[in-house]
């Protein structure tokens, strides 16, 4: 006969969070920024280690927790399935010249005065075109990360530029996964909920366009002409430089205004700069393969490996080299390690009642509507930190918190607001997070260094306990009328 299963304490609840927080502070200090390498995917495992053993004492059966190890990886599957795309699309995008192309073009256009602030606009208006920052980051941000080493402008500062513009874009866009899940949880429509969610939206991407020009213009660096020339110089050395070698990108970007699934938009993209790298860059790819005749073996060779391990090419000049090697599936497969193990320390503790207890709490200290919704946002922070996963922590506070919003006479859109404002724009800031850990293998930059100018994606959440403090545009729930 099985034993019942106790719910668990609120001891149980925290013990698991405080020993996760002490063992990712060790990783950091021991392993500073490489603690993404190995150190933070132990941590985690060793925490959900921590959680079963907990749910094991108040009755949960081994087979239980396996079960629900095992369909909270499913969850990041499709996370998985684009990471490991993105992978294979920088890779041909960088050998068909795609990446070097807009790199050679941002050279010569963008000055550092208006880089970042140019960088942030330009993310918002093809993330709100496609609805997807995962999309834009990986083709747009690319590009730009490279521009702003050739330039000599912060790399963090640029990932934030590009990670603010971008969320901003998929956050206000009708087309994201994310803006369509937030309402469909609280029970409000889309369209109202993109309206109410202006009112934190906006404002938060106003600010942050200030402090990327302020930080543009009191920017140090000037950018050395004679340097742009030499990386121009180098860049044209060796690769042919069109307009025409864009249309990679805007195949792809072309899919996903169409609601094409990331997955086959972007693999589709990557197998479109294969063909370009055949079609457009002989000489480099007889360069890589070693190959004096551009023989059909030759460039199915230097593809195909750009799809998996990415390329590698020497120029003679270090800015060139690192601007232009990396990419491929297998530079993916670390960040796909934290993701695995994130998500098995969140269904353990999803599993067992330990968020849900933690919840529980939040809720009996939230006696008016301004708490209720800082609560929220609040939860939806947490639940990034503890998941690992933006959508559940869509998904559980909005399950959680929906009767009490109904209850208190709030309308949904309210809550639908709050699950945005403190989920979706604040899971890139956290490392193991699968955003965090996302941008971080496309940008190459630390989430530990770039959160603090993510401007958009903290100013989000604080805009949002703002507004709910002093009651601006807390909606009422309409009465129905019979």
């Amino acid at each position: 006969m099985n034993s019942p299963q106790k719910s668990p304490s609120l001891l149980d609840a925290f013990a698991p969070v405080v020993f996760l927080v002490c063992l990712l502070g060790a990783a950091v200090f021991y392993f500073g920024d490489s603690s993404s390498s190995g150190a933070n995917q132990i941590a985690l495992l060793l925490s959900a280690g921590f959680a079963a053993i907990i749910g094991v004492k108040n009755g949960y059966k081994w087979p239980e927790l396996e079960e629900a190890i095992i369909k909270g990886i499913s969850l990041s599957m499709t996370a998985i399935l684009i990471l490991l795309a993105v992978g294979s699309l920088i890779g041909t995008w960088l050998l068909s010249g795609t990446v070097p192309t807009m790199i050679y073009f941002g050279l010569q256009i963008l000055s550092p005065d208006i880089f970042y602030t140019a960088s942030c606009i330009l993310c918002a208006v093809v993330a709100l075109s496609i609805g997807s920052s995962w999309t834009v980051a990986a083709t747009i941000g690319v590009a730009l990360m490279g521009v702003a080493t050739g330039l000599g402008m912060s790399l963090p500062i640029t990932a934030g530029a590009i990670i603010s513009g971008a969320y901003f874009g998929d956050k206000m866009s009708p087309l994201s996964d994310t803006t369509n899940l937030a309402p469909a949880v609280a029970g409000t429509d889309l369209f109202t909920h993109i309206k109410h969610m202006a009112w934190t939206s906006m404002p938060s991407f106003a600010f942050s366009l200030v402090v990327f020009t302020i930080l543009g213009l009191t920017e140090t660096v000037n950018a050395d002409t004679t340097r742009i020339q030499a990386l121009s110089d180098g860049l044209t050395g060796k690769f042919h430089i069109a307009w025409y070698l864009l249309v990679p990108l805007v195949v792809t970007l072309g899919l996903a205004i169409k609601k094409v699934p990331a997955f086959p938009a972007v693999f589709i993209g990557a197998l479109i700069g294969g063909l370009w790298a055949m079609l457009f860059q002989q000489d480099l790819i007889a360069t890589l393969a070693g190959a004096e005749l551009n023989t059909i073996g030759a460039n199915v060779t230097v593809v195909w490996t750009a799809m998996f391990d990415g390329v590698s090419i020497e120029t003679g000049n270090s800015d060139l080299n690192d601007l232009l090697s990396g990419g491929g599936m297998s530079s993916m497969l670390t960040t796909i390690w934290l993701i695995l193990t994130a998500m098995v320390f969140g269904a353990v503790m999803e599993k067992v009642g330990l968020l849900k207890r933690v919840v529980e709490l939040l809720v009996s200290f939230s006696e008016s509507a301004s708490s209720l919704i800082i609560t929220t946002i609040v939860t939806a922070f947490g639940s990034n930190f503890l998941t690992a996963d933006q959508y559940i922590s869509i998904v559980m506070p909005g399950r959680m918190f929906k009767d009490e919003y109904e209850k208190r006479g709030l309308a949904p859109e309210n809550l639908s607001r709050a699950l945005e404002d403190g989920g979706t724009v604040t899971s890139v800031l956290i490392p193991w997070n699968t955003c965090g850990a996302y941008m971080q293998s496309v940008l190459l930059v630390s989430p530990l260094e770039y959160a603090i100018f993510c401007v958009f994606n903290w100013a989000s959440p604080i805009f949002g306990i703002i507004f709910a403090l002093v009651g601006f545009k807390v909606k009422k729930l309409v009465a129905k009328v019979a």
